[in-house]
């Protein structure tokens, strides 16, 4: 997969395919979250974003298998690009392990599960999420942005995904996520993260760039840095 991974760079490269005809940039949100979260994204030109929306998972559905059928929504018949938020993240790399993309873009996620944090081992071992109700785990990220750095209107748009967010999809994420095991790097990877990231500490992954004393919504906080950076790693890429 690796091997055809870098005959469609050197294809492109050659026909200049992204920068004259459209390179399709496929983003997926994080948990709880929908393409609204990308609204301060910007692109080059020759560069065409679509956005992957969440779908219901099946019952006891792993989490590779759900990242599976997300490729409905994506033309795997052309070259793409993967571009993944948090939980989106890891859903773009169960995807490139199938239908390996251009390039694999993870903002504040881990590529494999060794680098998910320690309290996630605990809480697996424990099935703490298995009894922890989805209205409680949104209560606490409606409290959490009080003490969070982003905008108010970012903060706004934050606490209206969260009310909006669907249980039952945040509560089978939460376990799927957990029990996930991933030993596997996509490449190329390109991945931004921020210094303090809470949810998936930056001591434990090994980002291609580090957005000092950023959270883990550096997507809203920093989004002129992000937008530089989408912008070189797209040209690179193509």
């Amino acid at each position: 997969m690796i091997l055809l991974a870098c005959h469609k760079i050197i294809f492109l490269r050659q026909s200049g395919i992204g920068k004259l005809h459209g390179m399709n940039v496929y983003f997926i949100s994080g948990l709880g979250a929908d393409s609204r979260v990308f609204k301060h994204i910007r692109l080059p030109e020759g560069f065409d974003v679509h956005f992957v929306e969440w779908i219901s998972p099946y019952d006891k559905e792993t989490l590779s298998d759900y990242a599976l059928r997300l490729t409905d929504q994506i033309d795997t018949r052309q070259p793409f690009i993967l571009a993944g938020l948090s939980l989106g993240g890891i859903m773009s790399v169960e995807i490139a392990k199938k239908f390996p993309p251009v390039a694999t873009i993870l903002i504040s996620s881990v590529p494999l599960s060794a680098q998910l944090p320690f309290h996630f081992s605990v809480a697996r071992t424990l099935r703490i999420a298995r009894v922890v109700p989805a209205s409680f785990l949104k209560r606490a990220a409606l409290i959490k942005r009080s003490f969070t750095s982003e905008k108010e209107e970012d903060k706004n748009l934050l606490r209206q995904l969260i009310r909006e967010g669907n249980s039952r999809f945040i509560k089978w994420a939460v376990n799927a996520v957990l029990d996930w095991k991933n030993t596997t790097l996509p490449q190329p990877l390109w991945h931004i993260h921020g210094s303090r990231d809470e949810v998936f500490p930056s001591g434990r992954t090994n980002p291609s760039r580090m957005i000092p004393k950023g959270g883990h919504m550096i997507l809203l906080t920093h989004a002129e840095d992000i937008n530089v950076w989408l912008g070189e790693v797209l040209e690179k890429s193509v």
